[in-house]
This record gives structure tokens, sequence and C-alpha cells, in this order.
């Protein structure tokens, strides 16, 4: 039996919108203009690093006590934002494929490195479809380290070798080859292309395909 592990934004939801709009803002209080190019590079980077880089871009150094508030603001911002979502916000195939893994028994996990996933999925609706959930509150490393994944594995009781993991982002699929686990690049960015299998949308992602797995 394989076990599906699922990251969040980019793959379940298109977030990355929202992120772009709250870390352009927090790059304009530093006097920087965010691009999408950068906001990228941000894809699947914890909260803390993805400042460190804006600063970085920036040139800029600021206090400990600085970048709290600067993090706390960004998160504020997110927040206020997802808020508003709804079932419509998800994207497409992605509930045709958790109602297979639910009808087929297949253990679901979610590894994030965002700290607001949980509510992500309360206002998505989707929360029953998770056997297991790990996000950026559980864990200390990001990816590309495999910790979110190996976690994952271990709430699942899975091999982690028995392990599918969709990702959307460069560092999730390193973190999944690190974590000995079958990655498969969603969204067909050039990014991901390293991975086993890639797909532009979960619609493309047939029952024949996951069976064959």
């Amino acid at each position: 039996m394989k076990a599906f592990i699922f990251d969040l934004d980019g793959v379940i939801v298109d977030t990355a919108k929202y992120h772009f709009l709250a870390w352009k803002r927090i790059g304009e209080k530093v006097g920087f203009t965010l691009t999408h190019e950068q906001n990228e590079s941000l894809k699947g980077v914890s909260r803390v690093e993805s400042l460190d880089r804006i600063l970085n871009w920036a040139k800029v150094e600021l206090s400990q006590e600085e970048k709290e508030q600067l993090l706390h603001e960004k998160n504020k911002d997110y927040l206020a934002q997802i808020n508003t979502m709804g079932q419509d916000e998800i994207l497409p195939g992605v509930l045709t494929l958790l109602q297979y893994a639910k009808e087929k028994n297949i253990p679901v996990a979610l590894g994030s490195a965002s700290k607001n996933a949980t509510t992500i999925l309360e206002k998505l609706g989707i929360t029953s479809y998770f056997n297991a959930l790990v996000d950026g509150n559980h864990v200390t490393q990001s990816k590309p380290n495999p910790e979110v994944f190996l976690k994952g594995a271990e709430l699942l009781q899975q091999d982690p070798k028995n392990c599918i993991v969709f990702e959307d982002a460069a560092a999730g699929i390193q973190a999944a080859k690190a974590a000995q686990m079958t990655p498969i690049g969603m969204g067909g960015a050039k990014e991901v292309q390293t991975a086993d299998y890639c797909f532009n949308s979960m619609e493309e992602i047939t029952h024949q395909f996951i069976s064959a797995l």
C-alpha cells in the first residue's frame, strides 16, 4: 500500500498570490520591490528564511526585534486575505484525487512549510480527507530538508519508500528525494522537472496512473 503526502501551497490551493502580495508589502517597507521571479524562489521556504532572503536582496540589515515585527505584519496581512477562501479555490483535480484516496483507503498526510495550513484546510472544508497534518508548527527544518515529509510518513506509519509526494517547488522535490519518496511535480514549472513524474494539473492524473504506481 502506498501513501500520499500533499504539499499545500500551489498543490491543493493557490495561496502563492496571497503570499506574494503580503511579502511585496513587507519589501516596500524596507525600500525593496519584490518581483514575481523572486517570489517563485520563496515557494516551500519557511517564513523566517523568506524574510531573510528579501532582506538580503534589499541589502538591508535589521535587528531580531525588527524582523519579528515584520514577520508578524506579514502573517497578519496573509491571514486577512485567506480568511475569505472557500472550496471554489481548491485547484482542479484535487478533490477527485482526495476522494479516490478515501475510497481506496490510501493514507493521506499534509506536508507543508505553512504555519497556517490547518486554518486553510478548514476554510476549504477538506480537513477530513487527511489522516495526518504536518506543517511549519511541527518541524524545525524547512525544505529541502526532508523532515516535514519524514514526520508525515511516521504519523501515517508508512515506510518513506512507499510514500508519493505531490509538490510544486524545487525545494519540495529535493526534500522528497532526500526522504527516498516518489516525488510528483505539479504545475509544469521547469523547477519541478527533476521529479519522477510531472503534471500541469491534478486533472491529468488518472486512476490508472495511481494504480500503476
